[in-house]
């Protein structure tokens, strides 16, 4: 999977626009009004530049730290103009992307890839599954899909719809099963077909936040007893229109889940696309793909320059 995670394939320039043209409105185009052509930025002109960083969702944190090196350029008048300004801005928004880890275990020679995927109800978790079934599948890779979210009532349905729609099969057990033993069942299913990835559904609620804890690592135990090094990527699912009250949500999942990527569903549906560089800073985590769209094709691999580059383009 790491092949379209740092993907710029044609096309995906253009759906990312489209996808951050209501963030770039509050943005790019809110800092185009800062300051008269050819005016030397000021400190008064980074007091409004703060108010739009918050705005667009990058948070308080990621706001003042980019703040801090403006208003200190600012006062050695090294700043000369807005489209100056622009350029400081893309940099450092660039270099927090590009901090965080790469991808984290490797998948032995023969092994099959297994790829959890947490996240609370209602972020797309589900949806976010079939997507990414559909792009490994476009990769030529073949795929299992394991409903190990027993516990919500219409969960092991919902993949199923999407197991049909991308020709791959799902490995289920009945409603209230032990999520463990279906998992056991499809890793045992992927090893003896030799199947290149399974993704597994895990339950975004249980009775209590701590039964849904133990009940990932109890997965987790069972997936790296049967596959070297599984699971190999543990995905968090958030809804970007939540914003900064989606991260506290996935601090959560960070601290006990393992998390190594983030997915961010519903891009398009919000103008605080800036909540991308608050997840990279703010959890120290990379963000894998975002999601543009209804449709199969509607998840892209994260690409950090061109998600700066969208977010300042002119056209």
């Amino acid at each position: 999977m790491a092949n379209l995670f740092g993907s710029s394939k044609p096309g995906f320039f253009e759906k990312m626009k489209q996808a951050v043209a209501r963030t770039r409105e509050n943005l790019s185009a809110r800092i185009e009004d800062l300051a008269s052509i050819g005016k030397e930025i000021d400190r008064n002109d980074l007091d409004e530049l703060e108010a739009i960083l918050i705005t667009a969702d990058m948070g308080t944190k990621t706001t003042n730290e980019i703040l801090e090196d403006l208003r200190s350029r600012a006062d050695r008048k090294q700043i000369k103009d807005v489209a100056e300004l622009k350029r400081l801005i893309k940099d450092q928004i660039l270099e927090i992307l590009n901090a965080t880890p790469p991808r984290a275990g490797t998948v032995p020679s023969g092994e099959p890839e297994v790829v959890m995927v947490v996240g609370v109800n209602g972020t797309g978790k589900t949806t976010t599954i079939g997507k990414l079934a559909f792009a490994l599948r476009a990769e030529g890779k073949t795929v299992l899909l394991c409903a190990a979210d027993t516990f919500r009532a219409a969960a092991i349905e919902q993949l199923e719809v999407w197991g049909q729609r991308t020709e791959v099969e799902v490995i289920k057990t009945k409603p209230g099963g032990d999520p463990a033993a279906v998992l056991y069942d499809a890793l045992t299913a992927a090893k003896s077909r030799h199947t290149d990835t399974v993704i597994v559904d895990t339950a975004g609620r249980l009775h209590t936040k701590s039964s849904l804890m133990l009940e990932l690592e109890k997965m987790k135990r069972t997936a790296a007893r049967l596959v070297p090094g599984a699971p190999h990527e543990v995905l968090l699912v958030m809804d970007a229109t939540t914003g900064q009250n989606g991260l506290q949500q996935a601090r959560q999942f960070t601290e006990s889940a393992g998390v190594t990527g983030i997915v961010l569903t519903k891009l398009d549906g919000t103008a605080k696309g800036g909540v991308v560089v608050a997840i990279s800073r703010e959890l120290g985590l990379p963000v894998r793909y975002v999601g543009v769209g209804e449709k199969a094709g509607d998840l892209l691999p994260f690409n950090a320059q061109n998600f700066v580059e969208s977010l300042f383009s002119n056209s």
